[in-house]
């Protein structure tokens, strides 16, 4: 199939795919974020598409794929991980998240802390805490997976020697 006859394809089903779009998403101006998402997506890959195949279920897999990643990572970021010894912020209410002057010190100090990492070891530690996956940052960085495991590993090392005055152990 040729690049034109792909883009034709690929353009027809558009009214479709935004159908579909507004289905899983629920909401207009998500709906054409995922669908401009779908759009770029089989274009970059579009060599691996098989021709005998359904053209019409490869695009529509690619919308729901996109869909259920950014809903996992955005579920991930949300998450909190209570690592205290008695599961305090677990058993605390939602009034733990007050604007009070040491949560806001805090903060400040630990964006402090994350500037201070190396420029090369803060981009792979920041995409993570952002949701991504390890392939997707190794990726985007161009580096192995080993490598983007090794420099979160490093940065939150640094970072749990640079705050240790806040949180002894």
């Amino acid at each position: 199939m040729t690049a034109i006859e792909f883009n034709y394809q690929l353009t027809s089903l558009q009214k479709y795919l935004e159908v579909f779009a507004r289905q899983l998403t629920g909401n207009e101006d998500d709906a054409k974020d995922l669908l401009q998402e779908t759009f770029l997506k089989a274009l970059v890959y579009r060599e691996k598409y098989v021709v005998q195949n359904n053209f019409k279920a490869w695009v529509y897999t690619i919308m729901k794929n996109i869909f259920i990643n950014n809903y996992r990572r955005n579920k991930k970021a949300r998450t909190i991980i209570d690592q205290t010894d008695n599961l305090y912020f677990l058993n605390t209410g939602s009034e733990i998240r007050e604007n009070n002057p040491d949560s806001i010190l805090a903060a400040k100090e630990l964006q402090k802390g994350i500037d201070s990492l190396d420029k090369d070891f803060r981009r792979a530690f920041d995409m993570y805490n952002e949701g991504y996956k390890y392939k997707e940052i190794a990726d985007d960085l161009n580096l192995t997976i080993g490598t983007v495991k090794s420099r979160i590993f490093y940065s939150r090392k640094k970072l749990m020697e640079n705050l240790k005055e806040y949180h002894p152990a």
